[in-house]
């Protein structure tokens, strides 16, 4: 099948008329203007670093300097993904990661642990509170904004599921009511 064959198989009105229409990217990512990341790290120099790293995306940046603060931009910003530190004052990343992934209103919340730690011990307990990837500093600019796309689009994706499984479970009820 030609390049045409398929952007018209995939639009057929486009067949119709004789138009041959552009199929939208695989690697589409409209949800990045609607995703909201918090980076949380102690160090004023990481945090302007990590926000340098992601000015390319279309995503509002929140940030948060320990673990308290970080609890407190969860509940007012209700970020998609978290830049968490493990190593910060008043409360670990991993006690806020810890804490985040135990409570329901906030697990979904995708956390990449962004560190200087790197040893196996601090992966596998980065892994056993939750988090859902670990990045090593110093910090790749490509592998962050890769992991950072990958994981936005995770949590995009788990939010269409849950709505479309709400929207089946009301049309259930539904059914069953007539």
């Amino acid at each position: 099948m030609l390049k045409n064959d398929v952007a018209t198989a995939s639009h057929p009105q486009a067949a119709i008329a004789g138009q041959a229409t552009i199929a939208a990217p695989a690697n589409n990512e409209s949800f990045l203007p609607q995703s909201t990341v918090l980076i949380v790290d102690d160090n004023p120099q990481n945090v302007e670093l990590l926000q340098a790293f992601l000015e390319s995306l279309p995503v509002k940046l929140v940030t948060a300097g320990d673990g308290i603060e970080a609890l407190r931009k969860v509940e007012e910003h209700h970020p998609d993904l978290i830049l968490l530190d493990i190593m910060m004052p008043h409360m670990s990343g991993f006690q806020v990661c810890k804490r985040l992934k135990g409570d329901a209103k906030t697990r979904d919340i995708q956390i990449l642990m962004v560190t200087a730690l790197n040893e196996l011990g601090d992966i596998e307990a980065a892994t056993e509170c939750g988090t859902d990837d670990f990045v090593s500093k110093p910090v790749n600019k490509f592998e962050l904004l890769t992991r950072v796309k990958s994981l936005l689009r995770v949590r995009h994706l788990k939010s269409e599921l849950e709505r479309a499984l709400t929207y089946l479970n009301e049309i259930e009820q539904d059914e069953e009511i007539l």
